[in-house]
């Protein structure tokens, strides 16, 4: 099967990031340049672009052109997206530490953003997403299993929480806050950081038709991550 020349392009640029010929902030080729180069329209060499910087991979700068994107990865606080292929747009290796997977009791500030009562069971999820075998994101998730009956039973080392939720109970509606944390030794163990090293956090609920599907606790290194969107105005 022939590859499709947009793609041909986003390889072409990817390999020369991973190989560190195009180092952080330098300036790609322009479309004109792809575009000449792959013998495709300014459009195609445009369409590889955009996805690019849409993954995070590359930046455009008004005026000035496109430029690799510094090496902190980049998520959209616009939408919500599986860090699977997050991570996996960007060219770059992912996998997954499943560190808890079990029922409890749902103490009172769970059961109430679950819609619930107190001390009833809940389903429980700690796992630590990796991006090149790199702690990129500590997942800390609470399901209603009203809702959710097999969430246990699941491989989430075949697929995320979010990517699975997202099937069997597609989201309606989410909520989050966003704030900076200095994160507790615990944390900076499984996300392999320093003490010192301050965090983002997003907590996060979702919600189906029947109601609210899971909260969410998700922690990610601020030396790692960076959250980012772009709005269009009409």
């Amino acid at each position: 099967m022939t590859t499709a020349k947009f793609a041909e392009i986003k390889d072409h640029i990817r390999r020369h990031i991973e190989s560190g010929e195009w180092a952080e902030n330098s300036r790609v080729p322009s479309e004109n340049q792809l575009a000449e180069q792959f013998g495709c329209s300014r459009m195609t060499a445009r369409r590889a672009l955009t996805e690019l910087v849409d993954a995070g991979v590359l930046e455009r700068s008004q005026g000035l052109g496109t430029f690799v994107a510094s090496l902190k990865s980049q998520s959209s606080m616009l939408s919500i997206r599986n860090i699977a292929d997050e991570i996996r747009a960007r060219g770059h290796g992912y996998s997954v530490r499943v560190l808890e997977l079990e029922s409890i009791r749902a103490i009172a500030p769970i059961a109430i953003a679950l819609g619930l009562e107190e001390g009833c069971e809940v389903f429980y999820s700690l796992l630590v997403h990796c991006e090149e075998g790199v702690p990129l994101q500590l997942e800390e998730r609470f399901v209603n299993p009203e809702l959710i009956p097999e969430y246990l039973k699941q491989d989430f080392t075949a697929q995320t929480p979010h990517e699975y939720l997202s099937q069997v109970a597609p989201l309606t509606e989410a909520r989050h806050t966003i704030e900076a944390i200095s994160p507790k030794a615990q944390v900076c163990s499984r996300l392999e950081i320093d003490a010192a090293e301050p965090c983002l956090q997003i907590i996060r609920r979702t919600w189906s038709r029947q109601g609210v599907v899971s909260f969410a606790r998700l922690v990610h290194p601020g030396s790692r991550f960076r959250l980012g969107g772009h709005l269009t105005f009409k």
